[in-house]
């Protein structure tokens, strides 16, 4: 199947770069077209000028962008232009409900709609080893799967539209939990007086040890916050987590703090740096 790529930020381009050495990718758009061009002209594929130009082009639609509103439009831009029998796959985070009105607005031009928000961060989106949470059609999943394949490590059927939204929502909260837990201990030890170096490496490899204090326990501790993942694009996924809660009556205290968190962190200029920006309050 002919593929092309709307949104190539940093997850976007990792993994349209291993779509294009798959040999699957054929065509990107980009709201700012210089990028797009530029990432073209580096993989040989084109760049399209509209997203209803790329939609006309090709069969299987990636969109991987920031926000609800965000994936709409781009569903509302591609309506005019794509093509009976397309495959649209959404890896973006948004809301369950957004996935749905997506799914419905595409099924009226006979085009299928799977929400597949992905979790590995930019390393993995670079690696071709992101997890990949799948809501759907289950036979329109098998249809695109070795496609899909090429940018992860593990795909997942979750059940219907919306699922896969509703799966990426629990890694959020998992992640904020992890984020609090890592981030104050590292404090404790550096109050502690212990080589946080050394702490960290004994730690990951023991009961406690995990992804996040793997790769990012000697950054922060270093006050060093590239992104990985935004602390404000966590923060927006969080508030989207907090909503699907509310609705079926689920308390989650540690999200709602992690957001009381982030809102201090995004008020300080901090918004832009990896969620591990958060050991700059545990230090305090």
């Amino acid at each position: 199947m002919k593929t092309g790529f709307i949104g190539l930020g940093a997850m976007g381009q990792g993994m349209a770069r291993n779509l294009a050495k798959a040999g699957y990718l054929s065509a990107v758009y980009n709201r700012s077209t210089e990028k797009a061009e530029a990432l073209a002209a580096e993989l040989q594929v084109d760049a399209c000028r509209s997203i209803e130009q790329l939609a006309s082009d090709v069969e299987l639609i990636m969109i991987c962008v920031s926000a609800d509103q965000d994936v709409l439009d781009v569903v509302a831009a591609m309506s005019d232009g794509i093509k009976p029998g397309a495959v649209v796959v959404d890896m973006s985070t948004v809301s369950g409900e957004t996935a749905k009105t997506a799914a419905e607005r595409l099924a009226e031009k006979q085009a299928d709609f799977l929400d597949a928000p992905v979790s590995g961060g930019v390393e993995g989106a670079r690696n071709g080893t992101l997890a990949m949470m799948v809501g759907g059609d289950a036979a329109v999943l098998e249809q695109v799967r070795p496609i899909l394949a090429a940018m992860t490590a593990r795909i997942e059927h979750m059940g219907g539209v919306g699922a896969g939204q509703a799966c990426k929502a629990v890694n959020q909260i998992m992640c904020a939990g992890i984020n609090q837990a890592v981030t104050e201990a590292l404090a404790f030890a550096a109050a502690q007086g212990l080589p946080l170096a050394q702490v960290v490496d004994v730690i990951a490899g023991g009961a406690a040890g995990n992804w996040f204090l793997q790769h990012r326990g000697k950054t922060m501790t270093n006050n060093q916050y590239a992104p990985g993942f935004k602390l404000a694009l966590h923060h927006k996924d969080l508030l989207i987590a907090k909503r699907m809660a509310e609705q079926v009556g689920v308390a989650c205290p540690l999200t709602v703090a992690t957001l009381a968190d982030y809102a201090k962190l995004m008020v300080q200029g901090f918004g832009d740096e990896d969620i591990s920006a958060l050991y700059r309050l545990k230090q305090q």
